[in-house]
């Protein structure tokens, strides 16, 4: 384990290999699973905010999933997670014209409709973040779905943190990631 301020980091993330390969899963990541993404109680606000600009990137039945229980749900841990069509696939998918699954959130964020890019859980993917009194958990989440992205991570020699850089600085600041990246350069 690593320890960077208030954060305990799994070796895992400067050991493992990892760069998302959309064409071999399809965006699996936001169709597997028993919960929707984790949020964060500021994020349940800002999806109640910019739901009017999301709506017309979302599938029908995403729209009407989110017409029936809201923008987020409470999941069985008593956390709040984005809804899910049918217990599977998160409600703010939409397919590309490749059949690939992508995010309508950030699809609205890259298309200048909205300053938010997505939840904070799915810019990490595939990390998770466990969050305790005095630090949080920064660990990874394996999944089948993602032996493309180990495989081509593999290939290319990108260590899971440089991978979620931008992510990983979104969620912890430039100094935490460079503090990162230092302890990474010695292990080496």
């Amino acid at each position: 384990m690593i320890e960077i301020k208030e954060t305990l980091i799994s070796d895992e993330l400067l050991d493992r290999k990892f760069v998302c390969d959309l064409s071999a899963c399809k965006g699996a990541c936001c169709v597997e699973g028993d919960s929707g993404a984790p949020l964060s109680e500021e994020e349940c606000g800002i999806l109640e905010e910019i739901h009017d600009q999301v709506l017309p990137y979302m599938t029908e039945k995403g729209k009407e999933v989110v017409a029936e229980v809201g923008n987020f749900v409470i999941d069985t841990d008593g956390d709040p997670t984005t809804p899910l069509i049918e217990n599977r696939q998160c409600a703010y998918v939409f397919y590309d014209k490749g059949g690939v699954v992508k995010c309508a959130i950030e699809k609205a964020y890259q298309e200048g409709k909205i300053d938010f890019r997505k939840p904070i859980s799915c810019h990490l993917f595939p990390v998770r973040l466990k969050e305790y009194k005095t630090f949080t958990a920064v660990n990874l989440q394996w999944l089948e779905i993602c032996d493309a992205a180990c495989d081509l991570g593999q290939k290319l020699k990108v260590p899971v943190y440089q991978f979620l850089k931008e992510a990983l600085i979104r969620r912890f600041g430039e100094g935490w990631y460079k503090e990162l990246e230092s302890i990474a350069q010695v292990e080496e």
